[in-house]
This record gives C-alpha cells, structure tokens and sequence, in this order.
C-alpha cells in the first residue's frame, strides 16, 4: 500500500532522487557538471574562432610580451623611459621576425629552381631502389616540378584574390604589434587594475591566476625559443657542411616548426631530408637526416629538460592532443597557439587547487 502523508504535507518531489544509492547520486551530479563544463568550453571555443580576427593577435601578443616583458624593466634601470623602452623592444621583435621570414622566403625562393631540376633525378633513383612504389614516387615528382615551373604564373593569377588575406595577415600584425607594445608599456598596472574593478579575495585570486599563467606562457615561451635557436643553428651548420642548397632558409623553418611541438620538428626535419635528397641524392639525404635526429635527440634528451625543468611542463601525450585539437580548431594558427594556451591553463588551475609556484612545475 502507498505511504500515507499526514494531513496538509506538500508532496517531496525530490523523493525518487534521494531514494536512488549515494554512488550513483554523487556520479549523476558529476555527469551534470562535466556537461555543463563541455557547454560552456564549446560556447568559449566558438565564440573564439568567430572572433579569431581580434583574439588571434591578442594571444600572440601575449606570447611576445611574455618573452619580451624583461627586457623593459632592464632598460628601466638604466634611465630609459617604460614608453620609449616598450617601443625599442617592439622595434627589435619586428626585425627578429622580419628577418626570420626574409631569411626563410629569400633562401627558398633562390634555391626552388635548384631544388626543381634536381627533383627528376632524385625521382629516377626512387624509381630503380623501390620498384613500383618508386614508379609512383617519381610520377608524383614530375607533377611537382611542373607545379614548380608554373608556379609564377599561378602566383600571378592569383594577386587579387590573396589581397584579402594579405589584407588581414597585415591588419592583424599591426594589431598585435600594437597590444605587444602596450602590454609591455602598461603590463605592471593588470594588477592595480584588477583589484579596482573586483572585491578583495576576488580580485586576488584572479590576478594570482593570471600573474600563474603568464608566467608559464613566458617560461614556455623563452625555453622554446632558445631550444629553436641552438636546433636552427647546428642544423643549419650541418646543412651547409653537405652543400643542401637554401640551408639557411631551411634553418629559419626549424626555428619557426619548433614553436608547434613534435610536428613542427618532424615537418622541418622531413623539408631538409627531401631538398638533401633532391639535390644531392640518397648519400647526403640519408646524412642531412642524420644531422635532423641527433640534433632532436639532443634536444629531447637534454634541452628539454634542462632548459624548461622550471617551467610549467605538459605531458607529451597532453601536448599532441593540444597540438591536434587546436589545428583542427584553428590550423597552423591553432596549432601554434594551442601549446602555450595549455601551459596557461595548467598554471590556473594550479592556483585554484592552491598549489605553490613551485610546485607548479614539478
């Protein structure tokens, strides 16, 4: 028989939820917050690439404040002025990335003839080593040269439908060299600024977040780049001992490729390997890719850990999802950004679980 209620009681509606066992009240409740909490994280992600025109260079002018942001406090004790100093700072990061990409376009574009006359005969060796498959290597060699001879004219054609994209390549630059120069201007002042707008424990908890995660996208960021640096500078130097035509611009793509880990190094590597081949054959390629693993097993066995043990580190199964995830999100773009935005992301949730800066890293 059903329970009879006293007399005037309101029906718990809540009955059937409190009958149901602990466990699966407590696995039901996190069921709901792990839905929520995927809600919330698409809408974010969504409304980020809808808005990738502005929040694509606010990201990577952080990335560039966080690697530059010493220098100005240096140049401050010697007498220059915080403006003047952000702007000389500006000023050195255009002509590091400038001359990187000059560097990187002059080299390939000199050596592209080179490299397209030497593609047929390194398609002939395929094709007498491997048979078959070497067949099919080499028919794929001969469209690629003929992608190469026509590829002015194809440039050509299309000036005036990449206006737009350089149109917004440009606006964007700007626009990040803009913020680069005001967050190392008025960077100092986040803090002040927080707590002027939120109460007290708030305002504290939030600029500790914030001071945790820009100083793990800055520990990432100057490891990384002086990891880049010495990998450019020892395979541009075995490179250039093999006579790999255009070895500096194939060293500025290794410093560029080392920004997106695990692909970046294997995309820069396996570009060096194929012009080694091209141009000099199967003795020197097979030599340029042993220049490219032992400089990137130095780097995974001693650079690495080395250089970044005080930073915030990321599981390596963790980064090649980050990497994954965000170059279908976003491509290369994502793919470069996905990265450093996780380190930040760890260094705020450290905060909130309470854990030391420290042991951050550890």
């Amino acid at each position: 028989m059903p329970e009879e209620r006293p007399p005037g009681e309101r029906p718990d509606h809540r009955r059937p939820y409190l009958m149901l066992p602990p466990a699966l009240r407590q696995a039901a409740a996190w069921s709901a917050a792990v839905i929520l909490l995927i809600a919330v994280a698409s809408l974010a992600v969504f409304a980020l690439v809808e808005l990738r025109a502005a929040t694509v260079p606010f990201i990577l002018a952080l990335l560039g404040a966080s690697l530059l942001y010493p220098v100005v406090p240096w140049l401050v004790r010697r007498g220059v002025g915080r403006g003047l100093a952000a702007g000389l700072t500006c000023v050195v990061l255009v002509v590091a990335v400038g001359g990187v990409i000059a560097l990187l376009v002059n080299s390939l574009v000199h050596s592209a003839p080179q490299i397209a006359e030497a593609l047929p005969a390194a398609g002939h060796r395929l094709e007498q080593w491997l048979g078959p498959l070497g067949e099919k290597i080499q028919h794929a060699l001969n469209n690629a040269k003929g992608e190469t001879n026509s590829l002015v004219s194809t440039l050509t054609n299309g000036v005036l439908s990449g206006l737009g994209l350089l149109t917004q390549l440009v606006t964007g630059a700007v626009l990040a060299l803009a913020l680069v120069f005001f967050f190392l201007r008025d960077g100092h002042r986040t803090g002040d600024a927080i707590r002027s707008y939120l109460p007290g424990q708030s305002a504290e908890t939030v600029v500790a977040c914030a001071d945790r995660a820009f100083e793990a996208m800055a520990g990432f960021m100057r490891g990384t780049t002086l990891i880049a640096l010495i990998d450019a500078g020892f395979i541009t130097i075995g490179l250039l001992a093999l006579g790999v035509p255009g070895a500096p611009g194939l060293g500025a793509l290794v410093f560029m490729g080392a920004y997106i880990p695990f692909v970046g190094a294997f995309l820069s590597g396996t570009v060096a390997v194929l012009v080694a081949l091209a141009d000099g054959g199967l003795g020197t390629a097979l030599w340029a890719l042993g220049v490219v693993l032992t400089v990137q097993m130095i780097e995974g066995n001693i650079l690495q850990p080395v250089i970044q043990s005080r930073t915030v580190e990321l599981h390596p199964a963790t980064i090649m999802v980050a990497v994954v995830a965000g170059s279908g999100i976003a491509g290369i773009i994502g793919a470069l950004l996905a990265v450093p935005v996780c380190a930040a992301a760890t260094g705020v949730v450290s905060v909130l679980r309470g854990v030391p800066a420290r042991a951050a890293g550890e």
